[in-house]
This record gives structure tokens, C-alpha cells and sequence, in this order.
């Protein structure tokens, strides 16, 4: 299945995307009104008896939010291609390299990512993301894609100058409406082998990169079993797997994403995040000054 969340007026809610719509199961499921709620609960079956009902919104007539809007926890991977490792000058690390972003610095499909005022050098990253449907601490490898309720795409959008004020990614990783998280989640029935599909960005319709997931350094089994071993993994979580070469940053001359800009993140078997660029407007961004 491919599950979204949404807004639908004022209303948030999450459902099954079909071919014609969506269909709000936050709705019928009264006592399970989010997507975070239904990896909780370990009920995403009870999302099958909703699959051949009528379609309640056409998906323009929606708001995409992010996948998973509250999530508990974010872990970001960094460097975790080869590719992006050769270009960005890193040894291949030992263990994976971490760091977090806040719920608040994601927006969801179709929505606006933000170049904030404070800088011009505005990053994409196209990426997968895990959403962890089971709890676990201390996962073993072999047991690892059990905890997995599903895949999305994921741009790891970076402001890259704040990015690297110190050794700490988190502050170019964590201005509000950066990262782009969607459109949808796909559950793992869906995909048998997540390290069999194919990842690219397209930034105003050129593909800037591009790589099989099979690439990544640390795979999803060895990235479960590693943050399971330091923190209790819990439904709703979020792992962002990092992203391959070509990022903008590393190019000559560097290519920053701009006003205007459209940029998209393609998953084979799972779908397109699209997300046009903004720049942060000065009033509302002192308006609490």
C-alpha cells in the first residue's frame, strides 16, 4: 500500500493512495487518527479492509504533509554512497555518521522548501527513508527489516555554509521547511528487496544524481542494528539513509537550488517527491523578533 499523510482543509488525517485518490483512513479509524497512531498500534492491516472503498479526495485537492509529521525521532545518515564519499573528500567511516533534524524542518510533497534568509547556498539531497513500524532495542541484523513498516523518498535539503560553522551537521540541517518527506510511504509487502530499486534527483527536470540503493555503504539491516543499539527504536521513527554523489556543493561551479526551482526525488516503486523552492519571506521570519 502507499499511505499519506494530509490535510484536507484544516483537517489532518492520513490514507491510502489508490489510483483514484485518496481514501481517509484517519476517518473510519476514529481511534487511530494518524499514520504514528497506526505503526503504534501494529495495525497497518487493518488499512487492507479500506482498499477497495471509494476514494474521499482527489490528490490535488489535498495537502501532502510529511510522511510521518510527528516522529519520535530522526536519525540522518551522512555520507553513505561511495560516490558521495569520493566527492566530498570523507575515508570510509567505520560506523555510520549520525546526526538529527526536527520534525519542524520537514514539509511534505508539493509543499514549498524553504531557502532561508541566512544563506544562498541551498543544497538538495535526494535520499531514502526508513519508517520503523516496530519497536526494538539491540535489533540483530537478521532481524532488522522486520521493524521496517515501509520506504519513502527524502530530501535531505542543506544549508550548506551553516552546515559547516563546526564538525556538527545539525544547524544546516535543521531550518524550518528544508527537508522534503514523501509523497507517500510504501509498505514493505510492496517492495521484497529495497536494495534492488534506484534513486535519482532531477533538479528542474536534469538529473543531477542518480545510483542504485545497492550502493549504499551501510545498508537499512546495518543501520537498524546500529541505532538500536544506542536508542530504543520506536513506530514512527525515521531513518534517512544519506544520499550519493553530485550534490550541488561539490559541483564547479556549485549549483544551489533558488526561487523558483523545482526539484524532484525519484524512487523506482515507490513514486516522485516534488517540491518547488522558495525564499523565506523577511516579515514572517521576524515577525517574533
Amino acid at each position: 500500500m502507499k499511505i499519506a499523510s494530509f490535510k484536507a482543509g484544516s483537517v489532518a488525517s492520513y490514507g491510502i493512495v489508490t489510483d483514484s485518490g485518496v481514501i481517509d483512513a484517519g476517518r473510519r479509524l476514529k481511534d487511530l487518527p494518524t499514520l504514528k497512531a497506526l505503526l503504534t498500534k501494529g495495525s497497518v492491516d487493518a488499512l487492507k479492509v479500506l482498499t477497495g472503498e471509494r476514494a474521499d479526495y482527489a490528490l490535488k485537492d489535498i495537502e501532502l504533509l510529511p510522511t510521518v509529521p510527528d516522529p519520535d525521532k530522526i536519525f540522518c545518515i551522512g555520507v553513505n554512497y561511495a560516490t558521495h564519499l569520493a566527492e566530498s573528500g570523507h575515508p570510509t567511516p567505520p560506523h555510520p555518521m549520525i546526526f538529527t533534524r526536527f520534525a519542524n524542518s520537514q514539509v511534505g510533497g508539493g509543499q514549498p522548501m524553504i531557502r532561508p534568509l541566512e544563506s544562498e547556498r541551498f543544497d538538495y539531497e535526494g535520499e531514502m527513508a526508513v519508517i520503523v513500524g516496530r519497536r526494538g532495542r539491540r535489533i540483530s541484523r537478521e532481524n532488522a527489516l522486520k521493524h521496517v513498516a515501509g520506504y519513502a523518498c527524502y530530501n535531505d535539503g542543506s544549508i550548506r555554509d551553516w552546515q559547516r560553522h563546526t564538525s556538527q551537521f545539525a544547524p544546516g540541517k535543521n531550518f524550518a521547511g528544508t527537508g522534503g518527506f514523501g509523497p507517500w510511504m510504501v509498505t514493505t509487502d510492496e517492495i521484497s528487496d529495497i536494495s534492488k530499486q534506484t534513486i535519482a534527483t532531477r533538479l528542474n527536470g536534469v538529473e543531477v544524481q542518480a545510483a542504485p540503493i545497492s550502493d549504499l555503504v551501510f545498508d537499512v539491516p546495518a543501520l537498524i542494528a546500529y541505532c538500536s543499539t544506542f536508542t530504543e527504536l520506536v513506530p514512527g521513527d525515521v531513518i534517512v539513509t544519506g544520499t550519493t554523489g553530485g550534490v550541488g556543493a561539490y559541483r564547479t561551479p556549485p549549483l544551489w537550488m533558488k526561487d523558483g526551482d523545482v526539484v524532484e526525488v525519484e524512487i523506482s516503486g515507490i513514486g516522485v517527491l516534488r517540491n518547488p523552492v522558495k525564499d523565506e519571506v523577511a516579515a514572517s521570519a521576524t515577525r517574533a523578533a
